[in-house]
């Protein structure tokens, strides 16, 4: 909303600067989103009138002006204005005078001297338009500095009001918060009862009371529609961003600006018998002001006659009712239109009006009979006529019930922070208008008509920080008692996990929760994923079950920018539909930790060869992130994995997660280039940590033994290793697997497979024997359940 700072002090005038003020009104919760000066500054510009005009006797285009310009004598100035005529009272910077950009000096003008300049509103910087001159009125005063006439020492406010503050949408409304939170008093406009000198009154029939509660007209005859508008009144419309149309238009505006309640004015010579507020008929159309013809909704309120209609109620006004410059008898209507009855329906049909945006919101039910006074004192003083009585029609039981809100000052105090009495909270409230009255130890207060967002205790509390100003309340830092939580050394932080990952090469990226259903399909086989009911996009419309296909869109991203080397991982919460048993129905929320590498195992460089990242080295990285535990992989089918290349992940017997390439088929797909190698873990088993237990570090020496066992081509080497160590005795400390044959001299469908056995005691040095009979132990388990032999 825009308004004239000049105006709003006509109605409260506190002791604050323009600067000072927008503050106060900003932080009353009254944004102030823009504040500029009616006119940029100049000086030395006076009302002046054109006493002759005579073609210059050198240039067809410029006229020779004598002006008085109250200086005693009058200026001779040369003018190329058109309009530019005897009579005409204008602006006139004298010599001397400093206008924006240039100073105005004496000159000669094809030869005929000029002392001073007639200006324009553009010279002036008021507008854009250069065609001729600004026009005064003609009854103001020579001489006077045009700035104090045309009041251009003002400034212009645009405040951005919150929804729930349309009470602030008015003069009168902001005057209110301005006089509460300054103390200063409020001159509102004296609105006293015009006496009806005409019986003439129109019927009114509230047919859909639910919608339109109360509505007032009254019967105007004999006015004068070509009557000149005020220049104070255009000047104040003007400068709240409306335009002057008519004397009887700018008067319904300047009163919805002044007080906040709509007006309309019909010409009542088109007419039919009585006014009803009902809702359509099917088929009715109607052509409304802005030429535009509409077929109203079911849910439309309409102003009607007994034979059409005639307006969209709180919206617009009908073409073929609607007054001209040729009109004499006026219906002026006044009305209290329910905000649910009129929210939305005027963006229905393509725009938006004042009146609908100031009733969606909230008018103030209260205010219809004396804004109807308002405008006819004014439509009598400028445009003449008699006025007929006010006609009501009012639906008590729908009107909006202003019920008393129970406020609690102990926990105003506790939630502001400030040390405010019971009398001071309810001075503050009653300066807003707001009735207060004492119940216990609490406070009962009442809302006035016009506050429509004042309804639970919240909203109390909120409007008592606010008059108390959030300036005044202390910013004081929180206090609190902490203690130091107990931390248990079998587990450890999600951050201990990144900063293992963090140390094998690996960056942390985050992405959404929700991502492309392809991805669920493709990646996951989940036909039947979680779904948004209002994704951000369409592209990010069901939420992940994995996240593996995040990560690969991480490293298709980073290879259309030319990063082949990627390797990235992520912490995050996956979620999955709960099975039909289960006792409560939902969505399983697991949080897992996934890691991709791609490309070169390491960053080029001379000291080694460059080679492709394999399943081994992220195996690797599996497996140092959960270091000292152990653990066992065996192959699995996972639709995101390559069938030949990935494992499920176990740790104690249990599945913790998968690791392997990406599917060749989602590889190509994708254009990922290489197969990138990928591992997915639940967290939980992840932030699980192996206490310390110390081991006597032996000062023997230690024995190694190579062993090569020819098994069956699909035996695992975890499974043979695993049997391996059921026999061993215990100085056997390590069995480790350093070579792997298959060709010539071995069998077809078998495998060599060669171990280094490791062998230490702590307390004494190992003898051939012990250690030849603790090989032979190994050999005949492995030969007995293995089916292994003896590589030769």
């Amino acid at each position: 909303m825009q308004f004239s700072e000049h105006w709003l002090r006509s109605l409260v005038n506190p002791p604050l600067d323009s600067e000072a003020l927008g503050h106060l009104l900003t932080m009353a919760g009254l944004e102030v989103e823009e504040s500029a000066a009616v006119a940029p500054p100049f000086s030395g510009v006076v009302v002046a009138c054109i006493v002759e005009a005579e073609k210059h006797p050198n240039a067809d285009k410029l006229k020779l002006c004598k002006v008085d310009a109250g200086q005693g004598e009058l200026l001779q100035i040369v003018c190329g204005a058109p309009n530019a005529a005897v009579g005409m009272k204008v602006p006139c910077a004298v010599v001397g005078a400093k206008l924006p950009g240039f100073e105005i000096k004496a000159a000669k003008l094809r030869g005929v001297e000029s002392f001073g300049m007639l200006c324009s509103a553009r010279e002036l910087g008021l507008s854009e338009d250069h065609g001729g001159l600004l026009e005064l009125a003609a009854d103001a005063p020579i001489g006077q500095n045009v700035r104090d006439y045309l009041a251009l020492d003002d400034t212009l406010f645009t405040i951005k009001l919150t929804p729930n503050r349309s009470d602030c949408l008015s003069l009168a409304g902001v005057g209110r918060e301005v006089a509460a939170l300054t103390g200063q008093s409020l001159v509102l406009p004296e609105i006293d009862g015009v006496a009806p000198t005409l019986d003439d009154r129109r019927e009114i029939v509230l047919d859909a009371p639910d919608g339109c509660p109360r509505y007032c007209g009254r019967i105007l005859r004999g006015v004068d529609a070509k009557a000149p508008s005020p220049e104070w009144m255009k000047q104040r419309l003007l400068r709240s961003g409306v335009r002057s149309i008519s004397a009887l238009v700018d008067i319904t505006n300047y009163v919805m600006l002044e007080l906040g309640q709509p007006l309309h004015a019909f010409d009542n010579a088109r007419l039919t018998g009585a006014i009803h507020v009902r809702y359509p008929r099917e088929g009715e159309q109607l052509l409304l002001l802005n030429e535009q013809t509409v077929t109203p909704a079911a849910d439309t309120l309409l102003i009607a006659d007994d034979a059409r209609a005639l307006a969209l109620a709180g919206i617009m006004g009908g073409e073929e009712s609607g007054i001209t410059l040729d009109t004499t008898d006026v219906f002026l209507e006044s009305a209290f239109f329910a905000p649910n009855a009129i929210a939305g329906r005027a963006r229905g049909y393509g725009f938006v009006s004042d009146a609908s945006h100031r009733f969606e919101r909230g008018v103030d039910f209260a205010l219809a009979v004396p804004a109807i006074e308002r405008a006819t004192q004014l439509i009598l003083e400028i445009c003449g006529g008699a006025a007929g009585p006010v006609v009501e029609a009012v639906s008590v039981d729908h009107l909006p019930a202003r019920k008393p809100v129970r406020l609690r000052p102990g926990r105003a105090r506790r939630l502001l922070g400030i040390d405010l009495d019971d009398a001071a909270i309810g001075k503050l409230l009653e300066g807003v208008h707001l009735t207060v009255q004492r119940d216990g130890d609490n406070l009962l207060v009442v809302p006035p008509s016009f506050r429509f967002d004042i309804e639970i205790e919240e909203d109390l509390i909120e409007e008592i920080a606010r008059l108390y100003g959030y300036d005044n309340i202390p910013a004081l830092p929180p206090q609190g008692g902490l203690a130091m939580l107990d931390r248990s050394e079998s587990g450890r932080s999600a951050w201990d996990v990144r900063h293992l990952l963090a140390g094998r090469d690996y960056q942390e990226v985050v992405n959404y929760a929700f991502v492309e259903e392809a991805w669920e399909r493709d990646f996951c086989a989940n036909d039947a994923p979680i779904r948004l009911a209002n994704p951000i996009a369409s592209q990010m419309s069901v939420m992940r079950s994995s996240l593996v296909p995040g990560l690969a869109g991480n490293l298709v991203a980073n290879r259309k920018r030319q990063l082949n080397r990627v390797r990235v991982f992520e912490i995050g919460r996956c979620f999955e539909r709960k099975a039909d048993g289960e006792p409560v129905a939902g969505f399983h929320q697991p949080v897992r930790v996934a890691a991709l590498a791609a490309g070169p195992a390491l960053p080029e460089q001379w000291g080694a060869p460059t080679r492709l990242v394999d399943f081994y080295d992220v195996k690797g990285d599996l497996e140092a992130l959960f270091a000292p535990r152990v653990l066992k992989f065996e192959p699995v089918s996972d639709p995101a994995l390559h069938p030949g290349r990935a494992a499920a992940v176990l740790l104690d017997g249990h599945r913790i997660g998968v690791v392997g390439e990406l599917h060749p088929v989602w590889v190509q797909r994708y254009e990922m280039g290489a197969a990138p190698v990928v591992f997915e873990v639940d967290m939980d088993d992840a932030l699980l940590a192996c206490l310390p237990a110390y081991q006597e570090i032996s000062r023997q020496p230690a024995v190694t033994r190579d062993l090569a066992l020819v098994v069956e081509q699909g035996l695992a080497v975890a499974r043979v290793v695993e049997v391996l160590g059921e026999v061993a005795p215990a100085v056997v400390k390590g069995i480790e697997l350093f070579d792997v044959y298959h060709g010539k001299g071995i069998d077809p469908g078998k495998k060599s497979l060669a171990f280094r056995v490791l062998m230490q005691d702590t307390q004494r040095t190992l003898e051939d024997a012990e250690v030849d009979a603790a090989i032979a132990v190994i050999i005949r388990h492995a030969e007995a359940v293995l089916g292994a032999r003896l590589r030769g």
